[in-house]
């Protein structure tokens, strides 16, 4: 309780700077905490070292405006004598909502500095479903400050008491000296969590990893052994010559909806979209990777019939695509030139399965692979011999099969060996 008394005599004695005293939470805060690499951690601590302190804090959350491609923001909710904070996401467009447009949170992100509220006054409430909420729990007193982020990034960071008498003064001033050591806190580790979601939205999960660990030098990389998958979207010219972009790019988003989601959930790593096509590998350090490879490619194919079924309802063409499937070492790292560089894979493996995906326009089949992959995913009742045939750039003519994802189904993968 000394904290507290100290804390209460702060606000008359020290005006004007910061902190009003120094405390063992802020030389943490500042000292102790670089080596956690996540936020909510630290987060968590640090609420939990104010109820030790005996700050009468009983819920307290955090309201970051991230960038991600699939979420807008997230709160971290912590509460006195709950061991793990409670995590949420929120969507692209809740800043529309009413939910967010009637809350504390909107006032401060148009500039607030503050905004306190005695819960245990109702005459003249300003309607926040929020404070309505907090009484629900318990809650009498409640705050909300600021994060302040360099180039006027700005966050929230609320504090809500259950004392009979809410927070005093000095208890006040206590929290409010924490927020500019935990906006340098939280923006390093924000930043540190924006870079990896960039390299992961942009070059995959596998490559982002690589960067991360240094392979930032042209020419660095391994060799990986893989099931290498190439596909391309039919007629795709004609299609992008006739309708608005937007509509093409509606088009392409679905598309790759389609096609990317199976890939991933299998295990797969896109590496490269190339205008209507895309290239993924399954590296066979997973035992299962080539049947990993072909579910995907029947999932895509169920969601592709799905997504064809809603485009003829809307009296649109039926989207094809074609898949070219190989097996074998790739070069995968660092190629370009010395300010400009792509992480990716290259190699003659990679060559063969785009071959076979031109060559599913020739011979009618929506999914070619060849011989090296066949043996190795032993799936002979999907496979049907379509006998050689000359690739463009390889000496000698390559066994191709083609893929039934109707036998997939039905049976599943079978670990005989095609018949050459």
């Amino acid at each position: 309780m000394e904290l507290i008394r100290a804390a209460d005599r702060a606000v008359s004695e020290t005006k004007g700077q910061w902190p009003r005293w120094r405390s063992g939470i802020l030389d943490w805060l500042i000292g102790e905490t670089p080596s956690e690499r996540f936020a909510d951690v630290i987060f968590q601590e640090l609420c939990d070292r104010l109820v030790a302190e005996g700050l009468p804090v009983a819920r307290a959350t955090v309201h970051f405006r991230i960038e991600h491609p699939l979420w807008l923001g997230a709160r971290f909710v912590w509460r006195k004598g709950v061991s793990e904070l409670q995590i949420d996401t929120f969507d692209h467009g809740t800043l529309e909502t009413l939910g967010y447009r009637s809350s504390p949170v909107a006032l401060v992100h148009a500039g607030r500095t503050e905004v306190r509220w005695d819960l245990t006054q109702t005459a003249s409430d300003p309607g926040f479903p929020l404070f309505e909420e907090l009484r629900g729990e318990g809650m009498t007193d409640y705050v909300a400050w600021p994060i302040q982020h360099t180039l006027g990034r700005r966050h929230v960071i609320t504090f809500a008491s259950d004392a009979p008498q809410g927070f005093t003064d000095g208890q006040l001033a206590f929290l409010h000296d924490l927020v500019p050591a935990f906006a340098l806190v939280s923006e390093i580790r924000l930043k540190n969590r924006l870079a990896r979601t960039l390299l992961e939205t942009y070059v995959g999960p596998h490559a982002s990893e690589e960067i991360l660990a240094g392979a930032i030098t042209r020419g660095s990389g391994t060799t990986v052994a893989a099931a290498i998958m190439v596909c391309d979207l039919r007629n795709f010219t004609h299609i992008s010559d006739l309708w608005p972009r937007d509509d093409v790019i509606e088009l392409l988003n679905g598309y790759f909806d389609a096609i990317c989601e199976p890939i991933e959930r299998n295990g797969g790593e896109i590496l490269k979209f190339i205008g209507d096509g895309l290239l993924a590998i399954f590296p066979l350090e997973r035992p299962t990777a080539c049947d990993d490879l072909l579910s995907a490619v029947v999932e895509a194919e169920d969601t592709m019939d799905s997504l064809n079924a809603e485009r003829a309802g809307q009296g649109r063409d039926k989207l094809r695509y074609g898949v070219g499937i190989h097996l074998g070492d790739v070069m995968y790292g660092n190629i370009g030139s010395r300010r400009r560089l792509d992480f990716t894979v290259i190699g003659p493996s990679v060559n063969a399965a785009s071959r076979l995906e031109n060559l599913t326009k020739a011979v009618q089949r929506p999914v070619l692979v060849s011989k090296a992959f066949a043996e190795k995913a032993g799936c002979q009742r999907a496979l049907e011999s379509l006998g050689p045939f000359p690739l463009r750039g390889f000496g000698e003519e390559m066994e191709v099969y083609a893929f039934d994802s109707d036998r997939w189904r039905n049976g599943g993968p079978s670990k005989a060996v095609p018949a050459a």
